[in-house]
């Protein structure tokens, strides 16, 4: 793994706004970075990111089971108790995910390490599967990459298969906080792959949402909802007046409840307590365990509902070297190992690993000048070149 320093296409603003990627900037700062690339070898995709990305998956959804039958690990995630019989529902019936990412601590070397896993509702989809896909093309072309470089990247295939899945041909809603440019460019990236997957689809934004005297929900034209997609957390969900009725409305969610357990950083402690010393993980506790104390003096602590870095707090040897603001944070916090993410050029760098239609299929990198990762991190494009 190495960063390696390239020219920039000089138009690729233009092609940014071709394809529709319009939040590339943020505040006047770039969010899309091509001035430089990371490479990677085919040995480090498959081995200490591929792999483990199916891994963890597979405890994840391990944790899931466990979970729905134990009250004390639920509780811990502090998930109302009046939704506990929804998720397990959703559960035992199978309620399929369409994707999710890890987020991974990897420098190239040695066995990565789970940072967080954005299970419920991960951006980036766009920038990952498609527009870092046409720089590789181009970058090809223009000989900025070595001739024969790939990409690991089938994310775009994998979102169309796993809609064609998921939706079984059904009518197909998807919802957000339009308002928000990346949360809307990321609706119409999935609305797009789900398109192509054959489907009929309605965006409206969350707030458009309407709520039958039954308990159902419809959209502006007065239209039930089936089948939602919706870009706007499980958490937030539950806890909006409309909450109280998911659990009898006819609507199959997209992510499903049961990722309700799984986008909580109360996880990092339950995967630490069921596989301990596993070499992807990190050891995490949670604030009231005494056994934090095993982590010594250097250590991150996390809300367990926490968003793009908000309440995030690096304490190394006593001192917070590094926090981040945010409104998280009143339903707890966990400890987390100390693993300072690897920097390349004096960037800080986090791989996010992705999943979708239940494979393995594609990496991001963000990088920033703090060594916590924000929404303004910037995204850089990778390639395999060995």
């Amino acid at each position: 793994m190495q960063r390696i320093a390239c020219d920039e296409r000089p138009d690729w603003r233009d092609r940014a706004e071709e394809v529709g990627f319009d939040f590339h900037t943020i505040d006047g700062a770039p969010y899309w970075d091509e001035s430089a690339y990371y490479g990677f070898t085919l040995e480090q995709i498959e081995r200490d990111i591929e792999a483990p990305t199916a891994e963890l998956d597979g405890m994840c959804r391990e944790l899931v089971a466990r979970a729905v039958d134990d009250e004390r690990m639920l509780r811990v995630l502090h998930i109302p108790e009046r939704f506990w019989t929804y998720i397990a529902a959703s559960w035992k019936r199978s309620d399929p995910s369409l994707y999710g990412r890890f987020d991974l601590r990897y420098d190239g070397q040695g066995p990565a390490k789970l940072l967080e896993y954005n299970a419920d509702t991960p951006t980036a989809v766009f920038e990952t599967g498609v527009f870092q896909w046409l720089w590789l093309e181009q970058a090809i072309a223009r000989n900025v990459v070595p001739q024969g470089s790939d990409q690991y990247n089938s994310l775009h295939e994998q979102l169309i298969a796993g809609w064609k899945e998921v939706a079984q041909g059904r009518r197909l809603h998807l919802t957000a906080m339009t308002d928000v440019a990346e949360d809307a460019g990321t609706v119409r990236y999935l609305e797009d792959c789900a398109r192509q997957a054959g489907l009929t689809t309605t965006v409206l934004a969350v707030e458009e949402i309407g709520r039958q005297p039954n308990g159902s929900f419809v959209d502006l034209d007065n239209t039930p909802i089936e089948l939602m997609f919706k870009l706007y957390p499980w958490e937030w969900m539950m806890r909006e007046a409309f909450g109280t009725s998911l659990p009898g409305a006819p609507v199959q969610w997209v992510e499903p409840p049961w990722k309700a357990i799984l986008s909580n950083k109360g996880i990092l402690p339950l995967l630490w307590a069921m596989f301990p010393r596993h070499p992807n993980l990190l050891p995490a506790y949670f604030e009231d365990d005494d056994a934090k104390a095993t982590l010594g003096r250097s250590y991150v602590r996390k809300p367990l509902y926490s968003r793009e870095g908000g309440n995030i707090e690096m304490v190394v040897d006593g001192t917070a070297v590094d926090a981040d603001t945010g409104p998280y944070g009143a339903e707890g916090f966990v400890w987390q190992g100390l693993a300072p993410l690897p920097q390349f050029s004096g960037n800080y760098t986090v791989v996010g690993s992705w999943i979708a239609a239940d494979k393995a299929c594609g990496l991001s990198i963000r990088e920033d000048a703090s060594p916590i990762t924000k929404n303004t991190s910037r995204f850089l494009p990778h390639a395999i070149i060995a």
